[in-house]
């Protein structure tokens, strides 16, 4: 549950920073799919969604664990009743943010950041591309709409070949998400608690050769 976590870690961190900036801040819903004047009525807002993951790298000789190069995607929409420029660069009134004052303040908010605080585990965010997916005219309202990239990467483990997910994993655990499913599991492999060694250097084909015991500390 990566991808959920992180996009919550940005959400939350662009809700606190932007403060009255953005009327929401929320995970994507497919808001800009709706109709032109509810879209309007939300505005300035920021969405944000997963854009996919980019590209997966063994980590270092580990058959188990891969690198995962993920990227997420801020939408920053404005409108403006004056014009399309304004929408863009914003006016006087601090009414009037603007796109472009947006855009700045959602990568100055995100740039660098490993959202350590909140628990995961990630590189941190590197900017990428801001594009243009609107500028345009709805309902006599100038509106304009910018996507801020942002990628990162992960450690994702993977199962041990011929294994399935982990039988009632606890919570946290990566295979956790399989619980309430009914799909085939594995239990978990034997604890090791101890070795026994037997050997003698000078007969050690002898039943009483000596021994040792290596017991495993529990934590």
């Amino acid at each position: 549950m990566v991808i959920t976590d992180i996009e919550r870690a940005i959400v939350d961190r662009l809700r606190a920073g932007m403060g009255r900036m953005a009327r929401h801040v929320r995970s994507y819903g497919g808001e800009m799919d709706g109709e032109p004047a509810e879209v309007l009525r939300q505005l300035p807002a920021i969405w944000v969604t997963f854009g996919g993951v980019q590209r997966t790298e063994p980590y270092s000789t580990s058959k188990q664990k891969f690198v995962t190069h993920g990227r997420f995607a801020v939408i920053v929409g404005e409108r403006n009743v004056r014009s399309e420029e304004a929408a863009r660069t914003g006016g006087v009134n601090v009414g009037e943010v603007g796109t472009y004052r947006m855009v700045e303040a959602v990568r100055r908010l995100l740039s660098g950041q490993d959202m350590a605080d909140t628990g995961i585990r990630i590189a941190p965010l590197q900017p990428g591309r801001v594009r243009t997916l609107f500028n345009t005219e709805v309902e006599r309202q100038a509106l304009s709409v910018f996507a801020c990239e942002f990628d990162t990467k992960w450690i994702e483990s993977a199962l041990e070949n011929g294994k399935f997910p982990l039988t009632n994993a606890p919570d946290g655990h990566p295979d956790s998400l399989f619980r309430d499913y009914g799909g085939t599991t594995s239990e978990d492999a034997p604890q090791w608690l101890s070795t026994r060694l037997s050997y003698d250097l000078k007969k050690p084909d002898k039943d009483n050769a000596a021994e040792d015991m290596i017991n495993h500390e529990q934590d």
